[in-house]
């Protein structure tokens, strides 16, 4: 018998769960959601993008008429660096805490057309160094204590605009998920002496399996 090809549950050493994978399930007729297959031909220009340089954004503001990588804050932004400082609790249940942040958007490239993968190296180390500024700038501010930087892609995704382009989000406190997959890695390396993550890749690499 193969495990694999049965229900079974599998540890994720990240976070101590144990999580159902139910690998028959594949094999079900699928009627959900598909996406479509990306336009053959995309134009290195869109003058209906909001984010090709010159148009004016989603919030009314025009874009500059940019040769490189490109940065500016979320005009629709999840995080805001002026929220005031409040809290609310009620019988020990329903809990909230105000959240100050800030959310940027890169476009990588004034290139409607160009993915990073399809970039020139150079310019790929541009987007890098903006990474790396853009995390030295939000470090400087006393109330940033978590970084993270990302990229959405196609609608299915939740990515509102086809023009390659990531996000760098700054927030005030660390998220769950990292703070417990960085508690899980310190128990780790305290009772094994050696590194998860590293251990993890060794294994990956050995097994080769994906």
């Amino acid at each position: 018998m193969n495990l694999f090809h049965y229900p079974h549950r599998r540890f994720n050493a990240l976070t101590g769960e144990w999580i159902l994978v139910s690998p028959q399930r594949t094999n079900r007729p699928w009627q959900g959601s598909v996406e479509e297959a990306p336009e053959e031909k995309i134009p290195p220009y869109d003058p209906k993008c909001y984010l090709c340089p010159g148009n004016e954004r989603a919030g009314g503001v025009k874009n500059p008429k940019y040769k490189k990588t490109f940065v500016f804050t979320n005009d629709f932004s999840t995080l805001l660096e002026d929220t005031p400082a409040q809290s609310l609790e009620e019988k020990n249940i329903f809990k909230a805490n105000a959240e100050r942040g800030k959310c940027k958007v890169i476009c990588f490239s004034p290139r409607h057309d160009l993915t990073l993968a399809l970039m020139e190296n150079a310019d790929i180390k541009e987007v890098i160094d903006v990474w790396i500024n853009q995390c030295k700038e939000s470090e400087e501010e006393d109330f940033i204590n978590y970084i993270q930087i990302f990229e959405n892609r196609g609608p299915m995704m939740g990515c509102s605009n086809p023009h390659p382009h990531g996000q760098i989000w700054s927030s005030e406190t660390v998220p769950v998920l990292p703070t417990l997959e960085g508690l899980r890695q310190k128990e780790y390396y305290e009772e094994h002496s050696c590194c998860l993550l590293c251990n993890y890749l060794a294994l990956e690499l050995d097994k080769r399996e994906r």
